[in-house]
């Protein structure tokens, strides 16, 4: 039996992002990168600078009998574009877009009808809060901290 749906979830949405055709071209990264960084844009699933956990999860008991569990948790992320000029609107957009391809990732289609669901691994999964950061640092940064919460029965 699963003590938690937690690890298969991560390694679901990652499947899910480095498989999607609006993210070609961004980096998707497992966690906090181990060295310095010079992609221009990419996306951090378990990671957000300055965050306390990867995942923050509760469990409780779906029903009398102690037989299921539900799981809720909250997976970290982050998304970052930069640039070499000084143009931060330019910068916040496009930070912008790349989430909203996460959150389209993760929205039902023809072709992955099972993305809300993390492919089955959870009851579903949605974006659900974010926190934009902006930065003149050799050229705008923009980065955008943002939760995929999810909620499953172990």
């Amino acid at each position: 039996m699963a003590t938690s749906r937690v690890p298969a979830a991560v390694d679901a949405l990652l499947t899910i992002l480095r498989a999607a055709s609006a993210l070609a071209g961004v980096r998707i990264v497992d966690g906090p990168e181990s060295v310095n960084v010079t992609d221009r844009r990419r996306i951090h699933i378990g990671w957000q600078p300055g965050a306390d956990a990867a995942v923050g999860l509760t469990q409780d008991f779906a029903s009398a009998g102690a037989r299921t569990r539900d799981e809720d948790f909250e997976i970290a992320c982050y998304a970052e574009t930069r640039s070499g000029d000084k143009d931060m609107a330019l910068q916040r957009t496009a930070v912008f877009e790349l989430v909203g391809a996460v959150e389209d990732a993760l929205r039902a289609t023809d072709s992955a009808p099972t993305a809300p669901t993390l492919n089955g691994t959870v009851l579903w999964a949605h974006l659900t809060t974010g926190n934009l950061q902006q930065v003149q640092a050799e050229g705008a940064v923009a980065g955008l901290a943002f939760t995929i919460t999810c909620r499953a029965r172990i």
